[in-house]
């Protein structure tokens, strides 16, 4: 069995949880809701360029790139189902 690093294919986020107020923090990637009440309140996405600095010198790179946006798109389509 491949050992990896702990943060194998943990660029992104969870984005499950769209309607939680909080800061969700992948390694590199990471978003903000600001609900207010009952109504939608602020969004915002950041990146940790010294994480992606860190993340571009890592010899798993790719495959850990195409792991992190598989499990994106696999909780996208979930979320929006």
């Amino acid at each position: 069995m491949t050992t990896h690093k702990d943060c194998y294919g943990m660029m992104f986020p969870d984005v499950l949880p769209k309607d939680i107020t909080g800061e969700h923090t992948g390694k590199v990637f990471s978003y903000r809701i600001e609900n207010i009440g009952l109504s939608r309140g602020q969004r915002r996405v950041d990146a940790d360029m010294a994480a992606w600095d860190d993340c571009l010198q890592c010899s798993e790179f790719e495959h850990c790139y195409k792991l992190s946006m598989g499990k994106l798109t696999l909780q996208s389509a979930i979320r929006d189902a």
